[in-house]
């Protein structure tokens, strides 16, 4: 009989100390504060656009981690808000990002795996597409065609085209050119060949898969911005570093 008391009186001794390590495991997730440590990777791009005052971190960056509540959490951490009336854009460096990391998370362990700085930039877009989009749209290709235009026939009258081909058609054919001929037809055909092969597009399709040239120069151009956007920032002392 002492025997089976002393058995029963172990055995509920052991439920309740369990019970009582669940119970502080769950308060220290409630309180943001992990048990082990957890390694946390963050990848952050160099230009973040969002839609929203409130900037959380899951916009800017990607995070990957084993324990899916810290995920969760951290996913959830508000990093920045854009108050009315102020600039659009700011600056917000990774150190910055660990320091509100780790004081939700204090347990964890940051790795850094994109870029040390990000540039994020609230923009305001209407999801009715009014008039004035349309507006713009034809005046911008009214520019592009008629600049084109303009341009390529003030080459051709600085380089004397017409003198060329006239000389071109008289050896060919042996005989002086009477107003369009066969030689400014080709010329014109394969011009707008050679346009339409060197930009790869074509109204709504591409000929291969590779960027167009005019893809990869505003890329160029958004990276050197970015770039020159991120040390103005850090010289004037406007970045939010931890």
């Amino acid at each position: 009989m002492n025997s089976s008391l002393v058995y029963g009186g172990k055995q509920r001794f052991e439920r309740k100390a369990l019970s009582n390590i669940e119970l502080l495991s769950a308060e220290a997730y409630e309180g943001g504060i992990s048990m082990s440590s957890v390694t946390v990777y963050i990848k952050c791009d160099r230009n973040v656009e969002v839609q929203s005052p409130d900037v959380f971190m899951k916009d800017i960056g990607s995070l990957r981690c084993s324990d899916s509540i810290v995920n969760a959490k951290l996913n959830a951490l508000k990093v920045h808000h854009f108050k009315q009336g102020d600039t659009k854009r700011c600056v917000i460096s990774t150190l910055k990002l660990v320091e509100l990391m780790e004081g939700v998370c204090p347990n964890i362990s940051v790795q850094i795996i994109g870029e040390p700085d990000v540039l994020v930039e609230w923009v305001s877009v209407s999801k009715h597409k009014g008039w004035q989009q349309g507006l713009k749209a034809a005046l911008v290709c009214l520019v592009s065609f008629f600049g084109t235009a303009f341009t390529i026939m003030a080459y051709h009258n600085d380089v004397g085209i017409n003198e060329v081909f006239t000389e071109i058609y008289r050896m060919a054919m042996n005989q002086e050119p009477q107003g369009l001929n066969v030689v400014e037809v080709s010329y014109s055909v394969g011009l707008a060949l050679g346009i339409i092969v060197f930009f790869n597009h074509i109204g709504g399709r591409r000929l291969t898969k590779d960027p167009t040239p005019i893809e990869v120069a505003m890329r160029n151009y958004e990276q050197d911005v970015d770039k020159t956007v991120i040390e103005t920032a850090g010289r004037e002392g406007k970045e939010e570093e931890a």
